[in-house]
Order: C-alpha cells, then structure tokens, then sequence
C-alpha cells in the first residue's frame, strides 16, 4: 500500500525526522492562502499522486510571488501525471540545498533481509544513476537480529559524512527511518532527496513509504491513509472475489488457475511478442461463477484485445471452466477474441463444450495458444 508524500511526511514528523515547513491545498485560492501564510518568498508546489516522476512531469513547481502560486496551482491541479489525476498538491517551504543525498531501506530478498541505499547523487535522477553508475549506490544488510545500534548508525553516516556534527544527524535519521520501516510493517521507506541545507542542517525535502498489504491488520490506522487509485479498487474487489488480479500495461487478458501457471502464461506470452494486461489467477475452484466473474474482470480493461485462458485440471475441472465460460458469455456482450486451453481432469469434456461455439478458438499447448492470441 502506497500513501501520500504529505502523509509520509506526517509520520517521519512523529518519528522526529526533519520536514520542511507544508500544507496540503486542493484548491488554487488554498494554495495562494497557505503561500501567503508561510510568509516566504519562494515556496515548492508539488503534485500530491501516487506515482513518481512528478518532477519530470511538470508535477513541482518552485514559485516567488502570488501570481505565480496561482497559476502554476491551477495548472497542476488540471493535469494528470502517468495517467493519475492531480487533486491536492503540497505547498512546501523552499529550502536552500547545498547537497542532496539519497537514503531508503526496502527488502534484499538475495540476503534475506532488510537492506539500506544511501548515494551521494540524489535527486530526480536516481534511477539513472543507479542504471549508469550503480558503483554510486552504497548497500549495507541489516542483520535483523541486531538491528541498527548506534554504533553501526555512525558507521553507515560517516561513508556520506565524514564530519562529526552531520554524521552525528546522519546516523539519528538512519535509525529514525529504520523505526519507522521495522515498526509499520514497510516494504519500502525512501527520502529522495534528503537535502543538506546551506545552513548546516539535513531535511527530508521528499518521503516515500510503502507498506506490506498483509501486516495491514496490525496498523488500522496506516490503513485508514489507504487513497486507492482506479487500479487498486479494481485488484482489492478482484481480491474479495477470491482472484489474485494485478493490472499491466498489455493489451492481452489472462485467465489462469495458479499463481506459477500464471506466471508462466505471461512468460511465454512475452516471448513471442506479446503484452499480457494482467496477472489474473483464478485459484482452484471449480466453480463456474468465479470464471464468469473473472471474464467480467478481464472484459472491463478497454486495452484488452484478445483474453488467454490456460487452466491445468488438478482439483479445478475443465468441464466446469468451460460452462462457466458459456455462461459467462450469455451475460457479457463483447466481441473480444478468447483462446482456450485445457489440460487435464476433464480436459476433453471442456474443449467439446466449447468447440460448438466460433467465439472460443481451442489450443492444446501453451505455446499454440500464445501464437493464437498474438494472431487473434
């Protein structure tokens, strides 16, 4: 689950993380009012979605007067970045940066444990430094059964500051964002950038947190932040009908019975050229109402072109995916092509049921019905 920057912000405050001076506006005349409130020349507008490259976008905007508060407010608010509409925006302190840094902790699968980032290059830029010049990057495991004591705080800040006084905030803002990471269930805590200010002082001047769906039962009020945008109310009512459904970028829907069948499916998609629109496991119910549900679930995403159902019979029945496909289809008005493939406990029933009707073109093999759907 992913929240605001300005929530992020509100619980890096808690911990006693330094922030900038902010308001949260959704209108343009609240942000000429919080401009005029800070009593500051300059002020940072920024984009409040749940997606990055807002910078890049147009999404932040730096502003000295009132005139241009106003506008550059009405200009955000009307735009949509990566597809997301822009309803609030922040109005932020500007703060004089002499350096900026990178700093996040996320999860090292390899090592098994939660990993902390730090660079000297942060900024909008980070992904291409990673990409370009990873050696920039510095990665340390933290051991979970130790934790960051102060000792290993100190040892990790003075690798960016090697000054006492600085290294010294470095190390208290390294355990603060631990905390924060180990005590809400995170899967990511990112400051991007963590600026050094021409006076001395550090401050998160950005706050990124990511946090794991299946610890949210622990932390009621974290999920009470939850701002789902079009795609997530889609997977979280995909979820309460029993699918694990995420939604990709593709135009060719797949309908798949478990999670490494599914995954496969859209391998082998890729490697013929295609673009699956999304994972979807359907679990091992031989209930035909759920795949009605599920071509529903498909059917809505305009980009889908042609759906890709592979089902291996073991405890879910062929016969019965393919009723549930037939009654799917007296309910669904769509012309969307559908390649079917059956394997397994009753897979011949299932591919007769279906070869009566020209909507479903039949496939024996994973690879036949990928070349099919790239055809279709």
């Amino acid at each position: 689950m992913k929240i605001h920057e300005y929530q992020a912000k509100e619980i890096f405050s808690k911990y006693g993380i330094p922030v900038e001076r902010h308001t949260l506006c959704r209108t343009a005349a609240g942000v000429l009012a919080a401009y005029r409130r800070m009593g500051t020349d300059r002020v940072v507008i920024k984009a409040q979605v749940l997606t990055g490259g807002r910078g890049k976008a147009g999404g932040v905007k730096l502003v000295n007067n009132t005139e241009d508060a106003y506008q550059e407010a009405m200009n955000i608010l009307g735009m949509s970045i990566k597809g997301l509409p822009v309803n609030q925006v922040l109005v932020s302190e500007a703060v004089d940066i002499a350096a900026e840094y990178y700093v996040s902790y996320t999860i090292d699968r390899n090592t098994r444990s939660v990993v902390l980032m730090m660079s000297a290059s942060g900024g909008m830029d980070i992904e291409e430094v990673a990409r370009q010049t990873p050696e920039k990057i510095i990665r340390y495991s933290i051991n979970p059964f130790i934790g960051l004591p102060d000792y290993l705080a100190r040892r990790f800040a003075f690798t960016l500051f090697p000054q006492m006084e600085q290294a010294g905030k470095m190390a208290a803002i390294l355990q603060e964002l631990y905390k924060i990471f180990v005590e809400n269930d995170a899967s990511l805590v990112e400051v991007n950038p963590l600026a050094l200010t021409k006076k001395g002082t550090l401050m998160a001047i950005d706050a990124k947190i990511v946090f794991d769906d299946n610890a949210l039962y622990r932390h009621p009020e974290i999920h009470a932040l939850f701002d789902p945008t079009e795609e997530e109310k889609v997977e979280a009512d995909a979820k309460d009908k029993g699918f694990s459904y995420v939604h990709m970028d593709g135009n060719i829907g797949c309908m798949v019975n478990g999670a490494g069948l599914a995954m496969a499916t859209m391998d082998m998609t890729k490697l013929y050229g295609g673009q699956p629109a999304n994972f979807l496991d359907i679990g091992g119910s031989s209930n035909p109402v759920k795949v009605i549900e599920a071509m529903k679930l498909l059917l809505q995403d305009e980009k889908v072109k042609v759906v890709l159902i592979n089902i291996f019979g073991g405890i879910t029945r062929c016969d019965d995916v393919a009723m549930g496909l037939l009654q799917a289809f007296e309910q669904i008005n769509s012309n969307v092509p559908v390649i079917v493939r059956l394997t397994g406990t009753n897979e011949h029933i299932g591919r007769e049921l279906l070869r009566n009707y020209s909507r479903f073109q039949i496939a024996t093999t994973m690879k036949e019905a990928a070349l099919m759907a790239l055809k279709a």
